[in-house]
């Protein structure tokens, strides 16, 4: 299966589609972290081949109900306009591809777009940590949670603030890409 993994820096996702012998390729403006398949550039790029499958990160800085105290002035500036028109024209690029996913917090899109399909914690995924994360998705059924843990730490909501905070809060966790591969990578 050919697979784009859009708006991913990490090579989390990508990597975990690799192991299961797909031909999966990540893209981000940034460089990738891990050795691997990756475009370095607009998404917008490579959107248009032939794709089985696309799971796009768009940012979420600017959409996010937890930065919801700064929405005024982001929609004064221009920024939430600007975040929102992205995730639409992935919605409408993608539209060719069989089967997407779109992944962000939970965010505004739920009444701009309309509400995702799925709401997952990474404790359903072997994590011991929440972070509430939406999937809009076509033509997928919803993912099975595959390992319930205890320890339910809001650890990425408590980040301390650094220069790599965004990163590092942005990062898809391991079993929840795991259970994308496995069960999407049919």
């Amino acid at each position: 299966m050919r697979v784009l993994v859009g708006c991913e820096y990490s090579g989390t996702v990508r990597d975990a589609f690799l192991m299961g012998g797909h031909d999966a390729m990540s893209c981000d403006l940034l460089p990738t972290e891990m050795p691997g398949p990756h475009y370095q550039g607009d998404l917008f790029d490579v959107i248009d081949y032939p794709w089985d499958l696309a799971i796009f990160h768009p940012p979420c800085t600017h959409l996010s109900v937890s930065g919801s105290r700064h929405f005024e002035a982001k929609r004064m500036d221009g920024r939430q306009q600007s975040a929102v028109a992205f995730f639409m024209q992935i919605v409408r690029r993608s539209a060719h591809i069989p089967m997407t996913a779109i992944e962000n917090p939970v965010c505004i899109m739920s009444s701009l777009y309309r509400k995702p399909d799925q709401i997952l914690q990474p404790w359903q995924y072997g994590h011991g940590e929440t972070k509430a994360t939406c999937l809009w998705i076509k033509g997928l059924p919803p993912l099975v949670p595959t390992k319930i843990v205890e320890g339910r730490e809001a650890r990425v909501h408590r980040m301390p603030p650094s220069p790599d905070r965004w990163k590092e809060r942005s990062k898809t966790y391991w079993g929840i890409a795991q259970a994308m591969a496995l069960q999407w990578g049919i």
